[in-house]
Formats: structure tokens, sequence, C-alpha cells
């Protein structure tokens, strides 16, 4: 019997490399929805291929999408943490305007 490719394994290794890319070049947000695509696509990907293991092959690239999606998750979280912390602090500028001389 030939083994055939695992169903949405590549699609979960794309989320995780787009969740990645999109959290270093430019949107937090976006790159943490593709990380929660990948990290659900990669769970139903996961229950398909124990149901049957020796039916399928390519679940390497199940494994890595799922970690290149947690950490693009982590990434998209610290740079949400870096844009907050950005943003308070041109407010916390703005709002003491008149205490500081540059």
């Amino acid at each position: 019997m030939s083994q055939q490719p695992l169903p949405g394994a590549s699609t979960v290794l794309t989320m995780g490399i787009l969740s990645i890319v999109g959290a270093l070049v430019c949107c937090g947000p976006f790159a943490a929805i593709f990380s929660i695509i990948g990290l659900t696509k990669a769970k139903s990907v996961k229950r398909i291929y124990e149901d049957n293991p020796g039916m399928y092959s390519g679940y390497e690239s199940v494994n890595t999408g799922r970690i290149l999606s947690y950490v693009g998750l982590a990434l998209s979280l610290l740079m949400l943490i870096v844009v907050i912390a950005y943003f308070g602090f041109i407010v916390a500028m703005i709002g003491a305007s008149g205490e500081f001389d540059f």
C-alpha cells in the first residue's frame, strides 16, 4: 500500500510561515490570525494522522507548521506590546508637553 500525502499538512506549514513573516514585516494582528488558523488546522490534521498513521506521509510538515505558528503567535504578541508601549510613550509625551524642555 502506498502512502498518500497528509491532507492539510501544506496548509499548516504555509500558515506558520505567513504568521512569522507577517509579524516581522508588517502586521501583527494578521499574523495572530494566521497563527490561530495554523494551530487549529494542525489539530485537525493531527487527528486525521492518528486515526491511520500508516496511510499518510508528511507528518513532519504538520509539526514544523505547528511550531512556526507558535513562534508567529509569540512574535505577534510581542509586536502588540511594543506598539502599545510606543503609543503610550507618545501619549505621555503629549500629555506632559509643558513639563519637558527639549
